[in-house]
């Protein structure tokens, strides 16, 4: 049994699907906008994308491409990402300045020697662990990576005079439940609180899931299919938003050309989608009936996941822009002496005991 190799084939490469068959997994048209006239940031600049080898920093960097910067440079510690990004940047992109450089947003040395070696203007820091289930078996990991990885990005790119620092952030650090979302908030708190003491323009995009990205829903269920099944749901009434790789960075580049400091930009995606549904839309669109071909299996909800998501939180500000498709969130200010408190206390704990990690993120992130 096979699943139609162009849809498969466009899933797997993490590039965009065909638009008869994204409106039809999506339940809406996708977005397009010609952002061209608001790329002024980005043309004649020194660009970092950290995370570039990912399914979000990667298109970034395509995108970037396109407008002309001084330099762009990819940075990323999982090289095989970025070694074929390299490769289509310099075969698409010919008279592209291209930098790649191997290295974590954990290691301070080496996030140093990079700023210092491009001095980049803008900053779109995409690096990140995002799987939640796993990020509950290793909160400590989540910690060092998600939280502190941030923190020294944002701490180099005001040592470094960078003009914007843009946080890619998640519809997960909303009211988080889990691991990942509750490292993810404190990622934003810490944006805001960086943008008091400096003058580079802080801010943080969040969106949802995206369709077709390295290890999300999508890819998972035409590989069940491909085998026959069974497709496995944790809820039949669980549901995310979704947007394609493009639109999201599409999306995150205008509300970079926005940013004025402190802002959440956040990405319309239109209702959430039943994760049943689109399970059931894809049996339909191989050509084949839903258990009666390929039968679906509900699993549970898994560690850390909500049953639905939220794109807001209950004490933000809701704003328009003047694109249709973005919105600003805005907070109250952050305690800078109590998130650095809890900060030490979650370097202290990052590599013991994983329940005191998980309650000591929980704790610093409950109604804030």
């Amino acid at each position: 049994m096979e699943f139609p190799s162009p849809a498969a084939a466009a899933c797997m490469m993490n590039s965009e699907l065909d638009p008869a068959m994204t409106e039809a997994l999506l339940s809406r048209a996708p977005m397009s906008a010609d952002i061209s006239a608001s790329m002024g940031y980005i043309r004649g600049g020194s660009v970092l994308v950290t995370g570039a080898g990912g399914s979000v920093g990667s298109e970034l960097c395509r995108r970037i491409a396109e407008f002309e910067p001084k330099v762009l440079i990819a940075f990323d510690i999982a090289e095989n990402g970025v070694y074929e990004l390299k490769a289509e940047l310099e075969r698409r992109f010919p008279s592209l300045k291209l930098a790649v450089r191997i290295g974590s947003v954990r290691d301070e040395a080496r996030l140093d020697s990079v700023f210092a070696e491009f001095r980049p203007d803008c900053v779109f820091h995409a690096a990140a662990h995002k799987h939640v289930p796993l990020m509950e078996e290793a909160p400590g990991e989540a910690v060092k990576n998600n939280v502190f990885g941030t923190l020294n990005t944002a701490r180099a790119a005001d040592r470094y005079a960078a003009k914007l620092m843009l946080l890619i952030s998640t519809d997960k650090a909303v009211a988080p439940t889990g691991v990942m979302g509750a490292s993810k908030r404190l990622c934003e708190m810490i944006v805001r609180m960086m943008l008091r003491r400096s003058n580079t323009v802080f801010a943080s995009v969040r969106f949802g899931n995206l369709l077709c990205s390295n290890g999300s829903v999508v890819p998972l269920f035409m590989k069940q299919i491909a085998l026959g099944g069974p497709v496995t749901v944790t809820h039949p009434e669980v549901s995310r938003y979704f947007m394609t790789v493009p639109e999201a960075a599409t999306l995150v580049l205008l509300a970079g050309a926005y940013a004025r400091g402190g802002e959440v930009f956040v990405l319309d995606m239109g209702e959430p989608v039943r994760i049943d549904a689109l399970a059931r839309r894809l049996i339909l669109l191989g050509g084949l009936t839903p258990e009666k071909d390929v039968s679906i299996v509900y699993t549970g909800l898994r560690a850390g996941e909500k049953l639905c998501e939220e794109l807001f939180n209950a004490d933000e500000r809701i704003e328009r822009t003047e694109n249709e498709f973005i919105r600003v969130a805005r907070s109250k200010d952050v305690n800078e002496r109590e998130l650095m408190q809890g900060l030490e206390r979650l370097r202290e704990l990052a590599d013991r005991e994983p329940s005191l990690v998980r309650e000591e993120l929980m704790r610093l992130t409950e109604a804030r």
